[in-house]
């Protein structure tokens, strides 16, 4: 299930960075012969106007075939009028509007996400302070080894026991409370993950956290969780504020990751790559639509960013192409130009086998 859920999201992201390359050709006069989703070989098509809609076998991608944007017409004979809709017969920043066209649609889909998770309801962290009666003790995350390296991550805890005390109310505080005081005794934790109850039974240790060493924990930070429903205004708001939270999130982890590559220090075994993802959101579908949906939003945002580097094969690549010509005024060499995009999808697909043989290392 978490297969088909996973291939139904990226189905939808590709089709919405696609419709936006496809929609712009459209509107600056070039000429769309293929609209395809996946990649060759191609499973079948149907032929509407002047586009070819294909569905082809490789679902991992997909891409809008613009009349010479690789620098040639297949050996079409061209008329005169379709010469002046080829891709590199367009104003530049026709060509530049297409090329970003994807990466833009990427990130307003996620935004509407967000805005449509705000107004639907979503869970959201508040403080003890200011939560109400409503509000559920959530497995916020867990530290690696620890005695709570077992419990999952977004499970509702429903009851806590330390030794034979129940800790109530439940909070975070209370519950470190109850922890910290018991002086190592054994904590029954039961709780709600994937819509099933389950009870553990757990040992608190000393010394993971540095500032008290002596101090019993578990190794699990909590928190509290309640579902918060925005008004259309302050949804369209505090999703604008998350689109661009999460965007500078990831711009700034994909830069220092690529700094750590080229320094030879990079921890690939952190970046999930098809097989991580298919699990993330097989997770995500179990807390719920609005989890999905969040998940969705933040790898169409993933998305947004990677095709954006300036990478030949990626939109960003070739972008910087587009730049140069603008600036040299002189057409780049298609063969050339041909050459790069392989030898930079040839890196990405190397990237792709060593994040998925992480992903798969994980799984033993």
């Amino acid at each position: 299930m978490s297969i088909l859920i996973f291939l139904g999201v990226l189905f939808v992201l590709i089709l919405v960075h696609e419709w936006g390359h496809y929609i712009t050709a459209k509107l600056t006069g070039m000429r769309v012969d293929e609209f395809g989703i996946g990649f060759p070989p191609k499973l079948f098509g149907v032929k509407r106007g002047e586009t070819t809609y294909t569905f082809n076998a490789l679902p991992i991608g997909g891409f809008v075939k613009i009349l010479g944007e690789n620098g040639d017409a297949n050996g079409e004979v061209l008329s005169a009028a379709d010469k002046l809709r080829t891709f590199n017969a367009r104003p530049k920043w026709a060509q530049a509007v297409v090329l970003f066209a994807g990466v833009t649609m990427n990130v307003l889909f996620a935004w509407l996400l967000f805005v449509g998770v705000l107004m639907m309801g979503a869970p959201t962290a508040v403080g003890e302070d200011t939560a109400t009666a409503a509000a559920k003790l959530t497995i916020a995350s867990v530290v690696p080894n620890s005695p709570a390296a077992s419990l999952p991550a977004n499970a509702v805890v429903e009851s806590l026991v330390v030794g034979d005390t129940t800790v109530s109310p439940l909070s975070p505080k209370a519950v470190s409370a109850a922890i910290s005081g018991g002086g190592g005794l054994p904590v029954t934790v039961t709780y709600v993950a994937g819509g099933r109850e389950q009870t553990e039974t757990l040992q608190p240790v000393t010394g993971l956290v540095a500032a008290e060493p002596e101090r019993y924990t578990l190794g699990v930070q909590l928190i509290l969780v309640e579902t918060i429903v925005y008004p259309f205004g302050q949804a369209v708001v505090e999703g604008t504020l998350r689109t661009y939270d999460t965007t500078v999130a990831i711009i700034f982890g994909l830069s220092d990751l690529l700094y750590q590559a080229v320094r030879g220090e990079a921890d690939f075994s952190q970046v999930a790559g098809p097989v991580g993802i298919v699990n993330y959101v097989g997770d995500a579908a179990q807390v719920g639509l609005s989890a999905l949906l969040v998940f969705t939003a933040i790898i169409s945002l993933n998305l947004a960013v990677i095709n954006l580097l300036p990478i030949p094969a990626l939109d960003g690549g070739r972008l910087v192409f587009v730049a140069i010509e603008a600036v040299t005024r002189r057409p780049i060499n298609p063969a050339w130009a041909g050459r790069l995009n392989l030898v930079g999808f040839a890196l990405l697909m190397l990237l792709m086998l060593v994040v998925t043989y992480n992903d798969i290392v994980k799984l033993f």
